[in-house]
């Protein structure tokens, strides 16, 4: 069986820590086996680890998320990335293109797609791993999985089985015969009581489904080819496209731990502290969360089921069951991140202002894990200016290398040729100073150390 995860779109749920290059499922306030901060993606990515699926994983994801998943999960993981975000059919179809055309993968091996941030136990993997039994043993187009409710729930979506007479399979599975999506309590009782699933987001199919699919909606099935033509493949979910036009779906019961951790009252529950980051909560304030990512302190008095989260984006506060309204307030809110993580560490927006002139002034500060390096790389529209606040790098400007450490201040001028490797971990206070401060001014030249040193460095 290979597994595809799902890593897609932006986060705006989990406000002010989760934006748009830094989903729900990469915020570190869980707490991992040895008491280590863990986000949700490394959690999944470990439990897959110890099932011993992760070998045959890769991850289905979008550009802005390439650097932060290779930072948080290592150079080793495997991604099939979007040229832009288009929902989850084309997503699939894009990574059922690389499987088959690329990996040369079987069209008879089953497919397992999962989102990257499900919060589970072990158990949830053991069943996932009989995904490709059942879908032999049943000949269906797509098998599901379903967790089997714990209560009522009008936060998600049901999977509705035939009758249970029409299944002789010793309840391994149930023929599905429709789906209901959030209903209301009432409703889900009477589905509980037909035993309903709740729909995880968990699914199989073989790779010669879908990849005959592809061929009949004459869409490509080799991967370069995907690429090109990715951007005139419809905005639709995989569910729309693919599930709700299946001759034959069953789905598998999951009777464990399952939660959705989408919302600040969620997620609260299940972070191991009350207070991460820099601040204190008084004792008569119960049920009530502090995250902090600033180098400020927060104190909380006397207020109780209320969610507190500070970072450089923003700050929320926020009564529990209120929380999720913060998708309303943003939706048409479009602030550049000013956090992200990097495969190389991560930087921090500390300021921005625009003159009169129109010129703009950006300060950064930047954290470089020791052994990891920025690009070489040029800007067209800018010039920089870095002073080393802590640790030491060996630096190349224009070819020519130079160790810098604390206290040093290093000019870059539009057009001159830089990279900076860190010794030690390094801090640098970064100003950008030009007519347009945009991803798109970098012109990035080469990537690896090696590669720089042995091809851009003049030796005497």
């Amino acid at each position: 069986m290979r597994s595809i995860l799902l890593s897609g779109g932006s986060g705006k749920r989990l406000w002010p820590l989760s934006n748009d290059s830094r989903s729900k499922q990469f915020l570190k306030v869980l707490h991992g086996p040895e008491g280590n901060p863990e986000s949700m993606v490394q959690r999944v990515w470990r439990q897959l680890n110890h099932a011993g699926l992760a070998s045959e994983a890769l991850i289905a994801t979008s550009l802005p998320q390439v650097e932060i998943l290779t930072s948080q999960l290592g150079d080793d993981v495997r991604l099939v990335v979007e040229p832009e975000r288009r929902d989850t059919f084309p997503a699939i179809a894009l990574a059922a293109s690389y499987l088959y055309s690329v990996e040369s993968v079987s069209l008879n091996e089953t497919i397992a797609v999962l989102p990257v941030d499900p919060f589970v136990e072990k158990e949830f993997f053991e069943v996932l791993a009989t995904l490709p039994e059942m879908l032999d043993k049943s000949g269906a187009d797509l098998a599901l999985m379903g967790v089997v409710p714990t209560h009522p729930s009008e936060k998600y979506g049901y999977i509705i089985p035939q009758s249970q007479s029409s299944s002789e399979n010793n309840n391994e599975y149930v023929n599905v015969a429709k789906f209901q999506e959030k209903p209301c309590e009432s409703d889900a009782v009477l589905m509980i009581e037909q035993a309903a699933l709740w729909n995880c987001g968990v699914f199989a199919f073989k790779l010669g489904y879908l990849i005959n699919l592809l061929i009949e909606m004459e869409l490509p099935i080799q991967y370069d080819e995907m690429l090109k033509q990715y951007g005139r493949l419809n905005k639709i979910s995989f569910d729309y496209q693919v599930v709700e036009k299946a001759n034959q779906i069953i789905a598998i019961p999951y009777n464990g731990f399952w939660k959705d951790l989408g919302t600040w009252n969620t997620l609260t529950e299940e972070m191991g502290s009350s207070v991460v980051g820099k601040g204190w909560i008084t004792g008569d304030s119960l049920n009530t969360h502090l995250v902090n990512e600033l180098n400020i302190p927060v104190a909380i008095l006397g207020l109780s089921d209320v969610v507190v989260a500070v970072s450089p984006d923003g700050i929320l506060v926020s009564d529990k069951e209120a929380s999720p309204r913060i998708k309303e307030i943003l939706k048409n809110e479009d602030q550049r991140p000013m956090y992200e993580e990097r495969r190389w560490g991560c930087y921090r927006v500390l300021d921005y202002t625009r003159n009169e002139a129109g010129g703009e002034v950006l300060t950064k500060r930047i954290c470089i894990s020791a052994g990891k390096n920025l690009s070489y790389q040029y800007h067209l529209l800018r010039n920089e200016v870095w002073t080393v606040v802590s640790g030491t790098g060996e630096l190349i400007l224009n070819g020519q290398s130079r160790m810098i450490g604390q206290g040093d201040t290093v000019i870059i001028d539009r057009s001159m040729l830089h990279s900076v490797r860190a010794v030690t971990e390094l801090e640098i206070i970064e100003v950008q100073i030009g007519s347009q401060l945009i991803e798109e001014d970098i012109v990035r030249v080469s990537t690896e150390w090696q590669d720089i040193v042995q091809t851009y460095v003049k030796h005497a």
